[in-house]
């Protein structure tokens, strides 16, 4: 602050001398060039047209950041190069720039560009526009053609839509360059017109008919790149064409496309699908072309085992095949990539099968018949039971990535087939049951894994046996030792629980629950969540079948969990201590939270003190409250402080309900507001704010008010946490009784002469004044103007407070340590003037 303060008084060249050799340093971390960034957009703006003799220099060191892999860092670069723009001036910048326009190093032109599209952004593109004409045009230097081409391009991608009202004259800006005699110019002219079609899609098609022609001419004459840059441009804008136009030009660049499906090119091939994507999902395109003349070439060609084993194309492949499928229907394009299923190849099995679980997704499985739905549903568990169990280090990612995919389509497949799925169920059980015998730890998860996903189905297909039988296989397994594995079973079992019910259940929930008790203290994150949820899911809808001591047991394993790293483990124990309280009474679960209060680490304290208010909504607050009140006895800091935590977590559970406990918890909370300890009375004033809230329009008026008696106090607190609780619970009071009120405490301070006070004070009344501004509007005091009889402005200024000498009273004595103290006439003027303008 204080160097972009007195930047101008500093100087432009001290200050950047010290600033971008610190921006240029190799050793700069993210949070430091950040700050340094900071700095340097606001000396800018201080600097104004100071900056101009420094323009190059700043672009030095800034420039890089325009192509760093880092999104915050060219952001950052931008909106330097931006306010530099601002601050210097159109002409400082083109001619500071002019130099690096036809620079012979490629990596100098690239960073122009870019800076100058970022100056067009800033500036406006219409002010940069003859610049532009000049550079496209330029007969010297193609370098500058191809920089000039690229700023267009780059300010495309910069301005996305907002580019539109200037699309015609950029388009024409570079047109001429798609007949350049360099290949580098055309290539990144071609470039350029698709980024503007992206960038104005679905509108624009008018502007681009002077292309249309050399666009079309071009992609008979290019080959490589050049052609790879041609087809990429026509895709992005045959999707603004009309119908009609749309089907031509695709016809007429299809014979290109299919020409180029079988080339080794990978970046032709990943343009060419893309191109194929974009084309056949225009209207003008009709499936009958697709499925004659595109389908059979696309799937001879390009469904392939190469192009698994590339992620560029194997993306772009699943994403043209699912397009295609929309087109011509899922069934013509499964058909064609089931056999496949079966393939040698891992990556290639993976692939169809997500493309597979994609089609599916997309368009369900209405047109699948019997043959092939029993080809799918073969290849699909062939794909599942011949996954690579055993990696290498450096492929472990890779497979749990193939993994994860391969467990999701045959989840989704199999929902989407739904009853049609039922044939198939005790021949995908079968599977399940062998592979959770296998050795390898990662095939036996894989397959808990799967019970998890088809369980739903298995219940909409009436397979309750099998499910059972199932659920017994799982719970036979419930002492693995690997934790991860272990982790699924219990997901398996949460899965089979949810569905067929605690009546039905086998094994018995009674027997079920027992085998849970040691495993909740298995410290792995993904067992202590499933196991979690499991016996939440078993409290909730099934506590009669386990007897009260069993809960109990639980109750104090629970306790451990509630240190738990996760916040989601910690939220479902505490949901279940609930749960729990509901099926077998609040006394006992009660008595195990309290005790929790008395331990020292805070989160765990935190999370009882949670449990606490879940157990009071559970099992209504009067089971509660009196233990609670009774705890806050103890003479011990931490046990306090918890309880008060817990009504206040409580009050905001229970809501309205409050209102009965109101007068009973006054006086706890008139100890807890005027204790020494910091921690007491904020925790006391945040219980005052939910306490109000629920309380509000309720008659509770006197009770919330004898409160503010008692918060008013710590307004002047300086600690950040009790200065945000202290103001809650006065905007929670103020709903509660209205900000009247409010405004009564505040008139004392708002002009109080020591600045501190006021400061205070102010802070409250903008907070009212923002939450009830109508409301206070009959509160204000009504004062008369100052030109009325000395005796009517002293009635007026009765509202002042006590220790101010009123307006009118002839010497302006006052008394102080019982000596009478001349007051100064014009101070005192001035402060009951004050006070007639804001009340009058």
């Amino acid at each position: 602050r204080t160097i972009s303060e007195k930047a101008r008084e500093f100087g432009a060249g001290p200050l950047f001398n010290q600033l971008l050799p610190l921006l240029m340093s190799p050793t700069l971390e993210d949070q430091e060039r950040h700050l340094l960034v900071k700095v340097v957009d606001r000396v800018l703006y201080r600097l104004d047209e100071l900056v101009r003799p420094y323009v190059h220099k700043v672009l030095v060191v800034i420039e890089p950041l325009l192509i760093d892999e880092d999104y915050y860092a060219r952001v950052e670069g931008r909106s330097i190069i931006s306010n530099l723009a601002k601050a210097a001036g159109l002409a400082t910048m083109i001619a500071t720039m002019r130099p690096d326009i036809d620079n012979v190093d490629e990596y100098v032109r690239n960073t122009t560009a870019r800076a100058l599209s970022v100056v067009a952004a800033a500036l406006g593109v219409p002010a940069l526009l003859p610049f532009l004409r000049a550079v496209c045009a330029s007969k010297k230097s193609w370098h500058a053609r191809h920089t000039g081409v690229k700023v267009v391009q780059q300010i495309a991608i910069l301005l996305g839509c907002s580019v539109l009202p200037h699309l015609r004259a950029l388009v024409e800006c570079i047109e001429a360059g798609l007949n350049d005699e360099q290949p580098k110019v055309r290539t990144v002219v071609a470039l350029a017109i698709g980024a503007l079609a992206e960038a104005a899609a679905p509108y624009g098609i008018e502007a681009f008919d002077c292309v249309l022609k050399p666009l079309w001419k071009g992609i008979r004459q290019q080959r490589g790149k050049g052609l790879a840059a041609f087809l990429k441009a026509i895709g992005f804008i045959i999707p603004l064409m009309d119908a009609e136009y749309a089907g031509y030009y695709t016809k007429e660049v299809m014979v290109v496309l299919l020409r180029e499906f079988g080339t080794p090119d990978d970046e032709l091939k990943k343009i060419v699908l893309k191109v194929v994507k974009q084309t056949v999902t225009t209207e003008g395109v009709t499936p009958e072309y697709v499925r004659t003349e595109i389908v059979p070439e696309y799937f001879a060609k390009l469904w392939q085992r190469r192009m698994a084993a590339d992620r560029r194309n194997y993306r772009q492949l699943v994403e043209t095949t699912v397009e295609l499928a929309a087109k011509v229907g899922a069934a013509e394009v499964l058909a064609r990539i089931v056999d496949d299923l079966k393939d040698e190849s891992e990556p290639y099995r993976k692939l169809c099968v997500e493309t597979a679980m994609l089609i599916l997704q997309r368009l369900s499985a209405a047109d699948v018949d019997a043959r092939l739905e029993e080809q799918l549903v073969d290849g699909l568990i062939y794909v599942f039971q011949e996954q690579t169990a055993q990696a290498d280090e450096g492929e472990e990612e890779r497979r749990d990535s193939s993994s994860a995919i391969v467990l999701s389509a045959f989840g989704s497949i199999i929902a989407q087939l739904g009853l049609r799925a039922k044939p198939y169920l005790p021949q995908i059980a079968g599977t399940v049951k062998w592979r959770l015998n296998n050795r390898a730890a990662k095939v036996r998860q894989q397959a808990a894994d799967l019970v998890a996903r088809i369980a739903p189905v298995m219940k909409a297909c009436d397979a309750e046996g099998l499910l059972g039988h199932l659920g017994v296989v799982l719970y036979e397994y419930l002492g693995e030792e690997y934790p991860d594995v272990l982790g699924s079973i219990l997901g398996g079992l949460k899965a089979i629980v949810n569905v067929i019910g605690m009546h039905k259940m086998t094994p018995p929930v009674k027997d079920l629950l027992p085998r849970l008790t040691p495993i909740l203290k298995n410290r792995h994150e993904k067992v202590q969540e499933n196991a979690i949820d499991l016996v939440g899911r078993i409290a909730d809808r099934g506590a009669e079948f386990v007897s009260a001591r069993e809960w109990m047991r639980i109750c104090f394993e629970l306790l451990e969990l509630l240190k738990a790293h996760k916040k989601g483990i910690r939220r479902a124990t505490v949901n279940t201590f609930g749960y729990i309280a509901k099926a077998i009474g609040p006394q006992d679960v009660l008595a195990t939270l309290l005790n929790n209060l008395k331990v020292q680490e805070r989160q765990n304290r935190v999370c009882t003190t949670v449990a606490i208010a879940i157990v009071a909504e559970s099992c209504a607050p009067f089971t509660v409250v009196p233990g609670l009140m009774n705890e806050y006895r103890i003479p011990e800091l931490n046990v306090q402080n918890g309880v008060l935590k817990s009504f206040s977590f409580l009050f905001e559970y229970i809501g309205e309900m409050g209102r009965d406990y109101l007068h009973a918890v006054v006086p706890l909370l008139e100890d807890a507001l005027i204790d020494r300890d910091l921690v007491h009375r904020q925790t006391a004033c945040t219980t005052v704010k939910h306490l109000a809230l629920g309380a509000a329009g309720l008659g509770c008026e006197d009770g919330c008010r004898h409160l503010l008696n008692h918060v008013w106090p710590n307004i002047f607190e300086t600690s950040p946490h009790v200065v945000n609780a202290v103001s809650e619970a006065i905007e929670g009071i103020r709903v509660a009784c209205g900000a009247s009120l409010i405004l009564s405490y505040l008139l004392a301070g708002l002009f109080h002469p020591a600045r501190r006070v006021r400061d205070v004070y102010w802070r409250l009344y903008n907070s009212a004044y923002v939450g009830a501004q109508e409301a206070l509007v009959c509160a204000y005091p009504i004062l008369p103007d100052e030109d009325e009889t000395p005796h009517a402005a002293r009635d007026a200024l009765a509202a002042l407070p006590p220790n101010v000498p009123p307006h009118g009273v002839p010497n302006g004595d006052a008394r102080a340590n019982g000596k009478t103290v001349k007051a100064r006439p014009a101070a005192r003027r001035r402060y009951a003037r004050t006070h007639l303008e804001l009340f009058c």
